[in-house]
């Protein structure tokens, strides 16, 4: 039997419609949905299954929404096919899933917890004065120099190291509009990202702040599952780190393709995607594309799934 994780999907993996099919045919994703509807006081099945767009476009509901329908893919798997995994890991907002998923953070806990989490992101910035974008085909070290020649003195640092080929950097906006027209000089492509914030850069401490003092209110319990994180790339086992590292994580970069190939030098051959889209899936094929990755979001991709 091949050795598993589970990964789960990030802000931008949103789309209206996203659970729908599983809420209606599997009681357990439905209490995932209910449970969250009732934590939250607001309809976040009604905001996922129906919108409007730019409503679940809202940070503020956004994470919380890809959260929930993460969890509802997630019990509905394993109810269905009783796999277990060896490892856990989540892209940004999808490191609470991984967690929820190795029983240190309590769904209700966990669904609270990114809602605020997407207001501190939302309200550390004034909108229009931070942006991201995806620059192709640099390496790293080339990013980062990118980065220190363009900054002119505002903040601009790499955010997400997604796969070979793919980094998204962050900051001031005019700092990132200078990065996007000099990787154009020279040839390459960059492409500023449809995002309100400049999420995983130092303009995120104060959010980082806040949030610290949310997860004073939340019950870390022993990891289940050893989750992969995007701060370090490393596996962790302490319940003690979760919650410093998850304050890190707000204006860290995500360093997830390291992250991916930490799991695969642990043995890791086959990944399941769980929760909407299947970006991750496609970072994973551009990182190792003889890892077996597959992604679970509908009853369709359900019965793939061995």
């Amino acid at each position: 039997m091949k050795s598993i994780a589970f990964i789960f999907p990030g802000q931008g993996s949103q789309y209206v419609g996203m659970g729908k099919e599983l809420y209606e045919n599997f009681s357990v994703a439905k209490q995932v949905f209910e449970e969250a509807n009732d934590t939250l006081r607001l309809s976040i099945s009604s905001l996922c299954f129906k919108g409007p767009e730019e409503e679940l476009r809202l940070t503020e509901n956004t994470q919380p929404a890809i959260l929930t329908t993460s969890i509802a893919t997630l019990k509905v798997l394993q109810t269905e096919k009783g796999i277990s995994p060896q490892f856990t890991a989540g892209h940004s907002l999808g490191e609470y899933s991984a967690l929820v998923a190795s029983e240190a953070l309590r769904f209700a806990e966990a669904v609270q917890t990114v809602r605020l989490r997407g207001k501190f992101m939302q309200e550390a910035v004034p909108v229009g004065e931070g942006a991201m974008a995806a620059i192709f085909g640099m390496e790293q070290e080339e990013v980062e120099k990118l980065c220190e020649e363009t900054t002119a003195g505002e903040v601009l640092s790499p955010a997400n190291f997604n796969c070979p080929g793919q980094i998204v950097i962050a900051g001031h906006s005019k700092a990132v509009q200078r990065a996007i027209e000099r990787v154009k000089q020279d040839g390459k492509r960059a492409v500023l990202l449809p995002v309100s914030a400049p999420f995983h850069s130092p303009l995120m401490k104060p959010a980082g702040a806040r949030l610290e003092r949310a997860l004073e209110e939340i019950t870390v319990k022993d990891l289940n599952i050893p989750v992969v994180t995007n701060v370090e790339a490393e596996i962790n086992t302490l319940k003690d780190r979760v919650k410093p590292l998850l304050v890190a994580q707000m204006s860290s970069p995500v360093r997830w393709e390291e992250s991916m190939r930490k799991m695969i030098k642990e043995g890791i051959e086959k990944v399941l995607e769980i929760g909407p889209g299947k970006v991750l899936s496609g970072l994973m094929k551009r990182i190792d594309p003889n890892i077996e990755i597959k992604n679970i979001e509908d009853i369709q991709t359900l019965k793939k799934i061995s």
